[in-house]
């Protein structure tokens, strides 16, 4: 805590992270779960940005969104894991003021740019199942950076407004936050003032990054069921599913956990609830991502091979 000078109130210039228990053995073997399950995510989604920058074959608009989103799940754990293990095993679980708002503005910003990666993923499975011949001419390489670079202005810029008004808010204590990380409604849960008004902003923000996004998908899903559904061949169409099927499983694990955290009154916060339920779109996912794509993906698989040597493969 701190004073300002010439007054009696007393603000927060650090945060108390309580994480998952207090128990040094249940710690320790939570350092070893959450240890093998941040390096599986970097390694794996590492992986999937080496094959495709390696190969040349993989230099496709699908690919190239794959690997945005594998670098952004690099980034996404990076983020809180680290920093949770040091926790896990460290007697001091403290973060300062202005580390708290950098950790909130960098995982929400990452976060919107995955949820608006998520939508240009669902465009590019459009195009490619409902005008196949038109594929390379719609989604050309200048609209494909031109998307790229929407996903992280609408990332930075939305997280700005969402981190903004959660860290304005005045924390004149406590300051112990019943979270792993600075989640925002964690840490606005602490704040000494009605936050009603932060809620409602926080509210229509979600519905730009999270309710529309879900609605594009949706709508693009439904005309890909309908064209897949017109395909005679058997082989085709299972195929088609099969692409569709691995897009929908991650983007299901991402948008129902963050759903229920950020668009729900402080009223229902849960503290135990939230922590486990965030680490379905924290950690999980991003260790889903590269299990999904590259066991149902036969071009990542010749990739790999061919990167280890195998030069011929049978797909």
């Amino acid at each position: 805590m701190w004073m300002i000078p010439g007054q009696n109130q007393s603000w927060v210039s650090e945060f108390i992270l309580l994480g998952f228990s207090s128990d040094p053995t249940t710690n320790s073997i939570l350092f070893a779960v959450f240890l093998l399950i941040y390096l599986s995510s970097v390694m794996g989604n590492g992986l999937i940005i080496m094959l495709v920058c390696m190969d040349t074959q993989l230099h496709t608009p699908m690919y190239f969104f794959l690997c945005i989103l594998s670098l952004l799940d690099v980034g996404y754990v990076t983020t809180t894991m680290p920093q949770m293990l040091v926790h896990l095993l460290a007697d001091s679980q403290t973060i300062s003021f202005a580390g708290c708002w950098l950790q909130m503005y960098v995982f929400s910003a990452l976060g919107i740019n995955e949820s608006t990666l998520f939508v240009i993923m669902a465009y590019d499975r459009y195009v490619a199942i409902c005008h196949p011949l038109r594929y390379t001419v719609i989604l050309n390489w200048e609209l494909c950076i031109w998307l790229a670079a929407g996903t992280w202005f609408c990332g930075f810029f939305f997280s700005l407004l969402h981190t903004f008004f959660t860290m304005s808010l005045p924390y004149c204590g406590p300051n112990r936050v019943n979270h792993y990380f600075c989640e925002g409604p964690s840490v606005r849960s602490l704040a000494c003032m009605d936050t009603h008004i932060i809620e409602m902003v926080d509210l229509v923000l979600s519905v730009f990054v999270v309710v529309t996004p879900i609605s594009l998908i949706v709508a693009s899903y439904i005309h890909i069921a309908k064209a897949i559904l017109k395909i005679k061949s058997t082989q085709a169409r299972s195929k088609a599913f099969s692409t569709c099927a691995s897009h929908l499983t991650v983007v299901t694990f991402f948008y129902g956990p963050a759903t229920y955290i950020y668009m729900r009154p402080n009223s229902s916060y849960s503290p135990e609830r939230d922590k486990q339920i965030s680490l379905f779109y924290n950690a999980f996912t991003a260790l889903l991502n590269p299990v999904v794509y590259s066991l149902r993906n036969k071009d990542i698989q010749r990739a790999f091979l061919k990167v280890m040597g195998h030069r011929r493969v049978d797909c």
